[in-house]
């Protein structure tokens, strides 16, 4: 079998990946099962994989559903930690960011400008600059730079670079550079990635229990595959835990009497057209509020806004937006926009929770001030869990994990993620050379063939085969034209994807791209992919109606005053049907 072919998620793959999960028996164990389907579970899969172990990979819902795919799709050094001096974050982080950018997925992460302004002329040209300059220090110590480096602009050069900046209240700006990506097709990319190296990997399958030995070490776990309904156990030598927000619930679970803490912290974004804000293309702006920090950052064709930094304190399935959240966001973009937004300009909205380690100091109410970086600890003999860290620093993180793990049975096993790329970056830049011809031979302008290659890199040949079997593929959808028909096809005969939602807002991100947030696309797109997931007529009706609801409710759950609201809404709807 081809490394290429390996890793398709095809629906008839996914019984040949959970057939593997049975088969790891007491007598036949799976040298790592990791628990859970976001950045940090995926990334370990990786690893672990890649280092020639059998690995099993399992999440109870869809790849990247719950933290991975809802943050603000930065790969960033983290500026803002430098205040809370944790210098040796910030420092792994920018080596992260620039590994991705040039190694690792350079088809998956990007270069992206943005522009801090100053609102007091000397007090933060003095303040911001020394900070951006100690970041931009620590991006050359040792290696080659990724990212140009900072610049201070004046009044009339920051009004050239971005003039929808409000120029009566910002006086000054500086320049500088990080990345951004997409987050949950980056997870779901890492999910193929370790399928290339024969990891073992099934989305919508539910741990219900760990399994013990006599000595009460833990040897695997029982899942539900959640589109059957069958259970059956899974062996392994050595567990992982990647629960995010949703680690003590496995650690209650897996009955550990120790373990990790986790504060659940909720961020919200808002997207509005990029014509409602002027700015040199790829220019985003970043400034801090007195509870986070605002991101103004361009995406396509418009632009993500957030984030807020709350606690959360419902049910961790059930989160959402409320009516005040959007207005924080609304009126900190503001305070730096020189043409206010409001409601009407809201096109979409999406919110997630931040699993944060919980504070030393108990009692504190604030989330802003825990530290990002990870902590690996045993909470029960055979079962290793992770939490905290950011985003960028995954890979670290699971090297750490996956070391962590292994470091009584097979300690001599060394990570090789530094160097191996994810799927789709190897012969990257020829691609993107050779993009005039990929355009021609698509028929489509550069313009497209620049977003398709930041979303497949070299895998968008997989999707040009396709075009040439079937030309009626390279359409754009009816009601969402930024997206082509094969790419819906290709995200269930590859990507993984099990239902309408999946496509809707992971393998696309129509959830908050469209004002009706994918509802008028849902049709077409479950008719294209029906066929490939052997749906009858009921069942499409089925997934249709189960999105509108969905997203009924988080409208609804937009107009309310309370977490507590928002929530009810949701806890009443699911994003897929229940099994039949």
């Amino acid at each position: 079998m081809s490394d290429q072919h390996r890793s398709a998620l095809t629906p008839s793959g996914r019984a040949e990946h959970l057939g593997r999960l049975r088969a790891a028996t007491g007598e036949n164990p799976l040298d790592v099962l990791v628990v859970g389907g976001g950045v940090n579970g995926a990334g370990a899969a990786f690893d672990a994989a890649t280092r020639g172990l059998s690995v099993g990979l399992v999440e109870s819902r869809d790849w990247a559903s719950g933290t991975s795919s809802r943050s603000s799709k930065l790969m960033h050094g983290g500026l803002r930690y430098l205040q809370m001096l944790d210098f040796s974050l910030v420092a792994e982080a920018l080596r992260e960011r620039d590994l991705l950018l040039t190694h690792t997925a350079p088809h998956l992460v990007r270069p992206i400008k943005f522009v801090f302004p100053f609102f007091k002329k000397v007090v933060d040209r003095a303040f911001i600059g020394s900070g951006v300059a100690l970041y931009d220090a620590m991006q050359s110590v040792g290696r080659k730079r990724a990212v140009p480096v900072h610049r201070h602009l004046g009044h009339g050069k920051m009004l050239e670079v971005f003039p929808g900046l409000d120029g009566d209240k910002a006086v000054g700006a500086l320049e500088y550079f990080d990345a951004q990506m997409d987050d949950a097709r980056f997870v779901m990319m890492l999910v193929r990635s370790a399928a290339q190296f024969d990891a073992s990997v099934a989305n919508y399958t539910t741990v219900v229990d760990y399994l013990h030995d006599a000595g009460g070490r833990v040897i695997g776990a029982r899942v539900r595959d959640e589109e059957s309904g069958e259970e059956f156990d899974v062996h392994a030598r050595e567990t992982i835990l990647a629960g995010g927000v949703w680690t003590q619930r496995q650690q209650e679970l897996a009955g550990a009497d120790a373990g990790l803490e986790v504060l659940a912290s909720k961020g919200i974004h808002i997207t509005v057209a990029r014509d409602r804000i002027p700015a040199v293309p790829d220019t985003g702006i970043i400034t801090q509020t007195e509870k986070s920090v605002l991101f103004i950052i361009p995406w396509d064709e418009y632009w993500v806004i957030g984030t807020t930094d709350t606690p959360w304190t419902q049910d961790p399935e059930d989160v959402g937006a409320t009516s005040a959240d959007i207005d924080y966001v609304l009126e900190h973009a503001n305070a730096v926009l020189a043409q206010d937004l409001d409601r009407e300009d809201v096109i979409g909205v999406y919110s997630g929770l931040r699993p944060l380690l919980q504070p030393v100091k108990k009692g504190s109410g604030s989330s802003t001030k825990v530290s990002r970086e990870h902590t690996v600890m045993e909470v029960e003999p055979g079962l290793s869990a992770i939490a905290g860290g950011k985003y960028t620093t995954y890979r670290v993180m699971a090297e750490d994990v996956v070391d962590f793990a292994l470091k009584d049975s097979q300690p001599g096993r060394r990570s090789l993620t530094r160097s191996v790329p994810l799927l789709g970056a190897q012969g990257y830049e020829a691609m993107v050379r050779d993009k005039t011809a990929l355009a021609a031979r698509l028929g489509a302008d550069e313009l497209r063939i620049d977003r398709l290659l930041f979303r497949y890199g070299t895998l968008l040949g997989d999707l040009l085969e396709l075009v040439e079997e079937d030309p009626s593929l390279a359409a754009p959808l009816d009601h969402a034209p930024r997206y082509l028909r094969v790419e819906v096809l290709y995200a269930v005969r590859a990507e993984g994807a099990r239902h309408l939602a999946d496509i809707l807002e992971r393998r696309t991100r129509l959830d908050y791209e469209t004002r009706d947030r994918g509802v008028a696309a849902a049709e077409e797109i479950a008719a294209i992919v029906g066929p490939e997931l052997g749906w009858d007529e009921a069942a499409r009706a089925r997934e249709v109606a189960a999105y509108r609801d969905y997203i009924a409710a988080r409208l609804e759950g937009e107009q309310s005053s309370e977490d507590a609201q928002a929530a009810a809404h949701l806890s009443a709807v699911s994003e897929v049907p229940p099994r039949a």
